[in-house]
């Protein structure tokens, strides 16, 4: 069979990203202060945008000479609450239809405080540093205030894994004090939550975690002064010093395997940006609320149409026009993109609010099962679509700054097996029952399990155990310590 060239017409359809089409969904995931540099960066890199001024009106900015688009503004259609979105500025692969608004997006509830706030894990600028948390616990620990001061000086000496790293002889000379007074306030500190905190070697920090658990025994601490050996993986000689078989040494590696090589790592170690919130929720007429992107963090841009048209008389060749023309189309392209941004935010917004109505009445009691799906159909947009609006974003309403994926949680089935209720309402309820607790009955994994499940909570002991270590409430046994000492001091 003889081979030649030949000419063939083909006709197909393929699903083509512009760069433009990127650029916007990559703006859907920002935030609003990601949002304000990137806008920095665009009034440098194009003469035709200018950053207008939020308490400008139409008429002034047409006056100057500045003409900004046409059709109303996002927060214009929001209050009225209507008004057609734009394109999708995402794509749903197996589907090309476009997105519509849906008619009444608003949602009538009250926000009326409550009781229960975000807990800490929900604050991110609340949440205390390991010295702050390490510290906390010192005065409730001892009445020596000279011990109490020598540890909270080592504290400050904690590397933020939460090892000590200053000789102890050294404090004792600084401080001018007897070494044995300083090893008593480091005996303070290692005593502390989270276990493993002011040890002076990876061994030291397992071993105060194997004390901790009851599995410190002769074996396990000719392991821990061995790690050498198991980093390099020598089993038949660990089972020689160790004098255990090969089942043994498998459990203490288990074991060995669920310590925290860096107990301090679970706390920020450094002072964090308090959170800015994207969007603003206020209560509103008629029992219901006002919805609002934060606009102190969003600068509002406008194509400059005069200094376009004066830079067009200056055109002269082809190659200045062209650049000129592209200028304007990227100003064009952009100011539309900022706007649909601010749209389907606020559609998504809305959404939650609707869905998560018991929340802003009553509290995180209330909050229900969310997916990034139900709000997905409930808006007509794609899911991805959604998952990018509420990335490292934060909604603040009377009840504190929540991050809107914080709306989004699975659900546990409840006792009558006939409906779902949050993971947080769980959380909420198990932090309430640890707190009511008495000292002297401490409330366990078990009695947890009894407990939720009067108040209609359905959960396994070792799903009570995952949301209570979750949440940052130790085991019984370290709370009646933890209450033991407080009662002494």
């Amino acid at each position: 069979m003889a081979l030649g060239p030949r000419l063939d017409l083909r006709q197909s359809q393929s699903l083509v990203m512009t760069p433009q089409l990127q650029q916007a969904i990559k703006l859907l995931a920002l935030s609003n202060l990601e949002i304000e540099t990137f806008i920095a960066e665009a009034l440098e890199n194009n003469p035709l945008l200018d950053a207008g001024e939020l308490s400008q009106e139409r008429g002034e900015n047409d006056a100057a000479g500045d003409t900004a688009l046409s059709e109303p503004t996002s927060d214009e259609l929001m209050l009225r609450g209507a008004g057609e979105a734009d394109a999708p500025l995402d794509i749903d692969p197996t589907a090309l239809d476009r997105d519509r608004d849906t008619g009444d997006w608003s949602a009538q509830a009250s926000l009326a405080p409550g009781e229960e706030g975000p807990g800490i894990e929900e604050r991110g600028d609340d949440e205390p540093t390991l010295a702050e948390h390490l510290e906390a616990q010192i005065g409730t620990a001892t009445r020596d205030p000279q011990c109490a001061f020598i540890a909270r000086h080592l504290v400050g000496q904690l590397d933020e894994a939460g090892y000590l790293t200053v000789p102890l002889r050294e404090v004792a000379q600084n401080l001018d004090v007897p070494l044995a007074v300083v090893e008593k306030a480091l005996a303070l500190v290692q005593s502390l939550d989270p276990t493993g905190v002011g040890a002076r070697s990876l061994s030291e920090c397992l071993a105060l975690q194997a004390k901790e658990a009851d599995r410190y025994d002769p074996c396990m601490a000719r392991l821990l002064d061995n790690l050498d050996l198991v980093a390099r993986g020598s089993f038949s000689q660990l089972k020689r010093l160790c004098s255990v078989d090969d089942e043994d040494l498998a459990d203490m590696l288990s074991e060995l395997r669920s310590y925290d090589p860096k107990p301090g790592l679970s706390f920020g170690g450094t002072d964090r940006a308090p959170v800015v919130p994207d969007i603003l929720v206020s209560k509103g007429k008629d029992e219901g609320w006002d919805i609002a992107l934060n606009q102190a963090t969003l600068p509002r841009l406008i194509v400059n149409r005069g200094y376009y048209v004066e830079l067009r008389g200056g055109c002269t060749d082809k190659a200045a026009k062209s650049w000129l023309g592209e200028k304007l189309a990227d100003a064009n392209w952009l100011v539309k993109a900022l706007d649909q941004r601010q749209k389907t935010i606020l559609k998504v917004a809305a959404e939650i609010l609707k869905q998560q109505d018991g929340f802003f009445r009553r509290g995180v009691s209330e909050l229900k099962p969310l997916t990034l799906r139900t709000v997905a159909e409930a808006i007509e947009m794609h899911e991805s679509t959604v998952s990018r609006v509420t990335s490292n974003k934060y909604l603040h309403c009377d009840r504190g700054t929540f991050e809107l994926k914080y709306f989004f949680t699975s659900g546990v089935s409840s006792a009558d097996g006939e409906s779902a209720v949050s993971a947080e309402a769980v959380k909420a309820q198990i932090r309430t029952l640890v707190d009511a607790e008495d000292p002297k009955a401490i409330l366990s994994d078990d009695k947890l399990v009894e407990l939720l499940k009067e108040r209609g909570f359905d959960l396994a002991r070792r799903t009570v155990a995952k949301y209570r270590e979750a949440i940052g409430i130790g085991s019984s046994v370290q709370r009646r310590r933890q209450k033991k000492l407080a009662r002494v001091a």
